[in-house]
């Protein structure tokens, strides 16, 4: 995808809205099906006209949804600054269309107060990612993790007094544990600072969220959810079909290591792939299309290494309902 002069998004771009968009919880948001994920791919080390490419490509196919953290990268903050050249170089005359999120909660800086829940770093955190993305406000802020030390009051108040002050203007929480998650409902509804969305790991190979109650609960309270994740970080995809290919992720070892892929999950993964192909979808599209029929889903978050890769990807919003016999 050649890239030339200023970027004019295409004016075809919500024509596919029926599909393609999702009310989330009780709010008044609507998020698209597909969500692009900013974990991979878009740090300091990615070739930068790459990552226009595939943000044009997002935005001009209807995704209007961007979803960041300040340690995305890598280096750390990095994903943030990528997003800051888009805002400048592209994105500014559309930020009123877009909805772009952030969060703090792993380690970002040295010392004390890089990390968990309190409020000294989701605060400064927060204004340190408004900084990178040339963005006055988030349009969403989470608390990536749970910190099982800080009260939760403290981390609470701090999501409230955030949205207060204008910096955000709806709150997630991320991997909560569903006790915690039940809290978190109840102390921001009575702090008039509601629940925006849930954003946790839902997938053919994990579905945690759905044995704990998670999702349930959600879709009773009226809270969003997005799964990241959504392939298993490549697992669901024809990918590791025939082996684990020299520069795969799995190669590499950081994040999929190579003893995940027994001789057990790869039978489960061809069974799952012959299924695909009687749907007439990839395993990659089949693995999206499912979540997506999961009550109480709002959206799934995709990454996307080229053009291409997330133009497949966007094809699940159109794909068949799945029968009780076909997973």
């Amino acid at each position: 995808m050649e890239l030339k002069g200023r970027y004019v998004a295409d004016s075809h771009r919500y024509d596919d809205s029926d599909a393609l968009y999702r009310r989330c919880g009780n709010s008044g948001i609507l998020l698209p099906k597909i969500s692009l994920g900013f974990w991979h791919n878009f740090g300091g080390i990615d070739p930068y006209e790459r990552s226009r490419a595939i943000t044009h490509y997002a935005f001009d196919h209807g995704i209007t949804h961007f979803d960041l953290a300040n340690n995305y990268g890598p280096p750390y903050g990095s994903a943030e600054e990528t997003m800051g050249r888009l805002m400048t170089d592209d994105f500014m005359p559309y930020r009123d269309e877009l909805f772009i999120s952030t969060k703090a909660g792993y380690d970002m800086w040295e010392g004390p107060y890089g990390n968990w829940g309190s409020r000294k770093y989701l605060m400064a955190s927060l204004n340190q990612s408004l900084k990178r993305m040339n963005l006055d406000y988030v349009d969403l802020f989470y608390s990536h993790r749970y910190d099982p030390v800080t009260p939760l009051d403290e981390t609470l108040q701090a999501l409230v007094d955030i949205v207060k002050s204008g910096k955000a203007l709806y709150v997630g929480i991320s991997r909560w544990p569903l006790e915690a998650l039940k809290y978190a409902n109840e102390y921001l509804r009575q702090h008039d600072v509601p629940l925006l969305i849930y954003q946790g790991r839902l997938n053919l190979l994990d579905k945690e969220p759905q044995e704990e109650g998670i999702l349930d609960y959600c879709s009773e309270q009226g809270i969003g959810f997005i799964s990241f994740s959504p392939l298993a970080q490549g697992l669901l995809t024809d990918r590791y079909l025939k082996g684990i290919p020299e520069d795969s992720r799995m190669n590499k070892g950081k994040f999929l290591k190579k003893e995940k892929l027994t001789p057990e999950l790869l039978d489960y993964l061809k069974s799952l792939n012959s299924i695909a192909e009687g749907r007439n979808e990839t395993l990659a599209e089949m693995a999206l299309a499912w979540i997506l029929h999961q009550k109480g889903i709002t959206s799934v978050l995709v990454g996307a290494s080229n053009v291409e890769q997330l133009d497949k990807n966007m094809k699940c919003v159109h794909a068949e309902p799945f029968r009780n016999q076909d997973i």
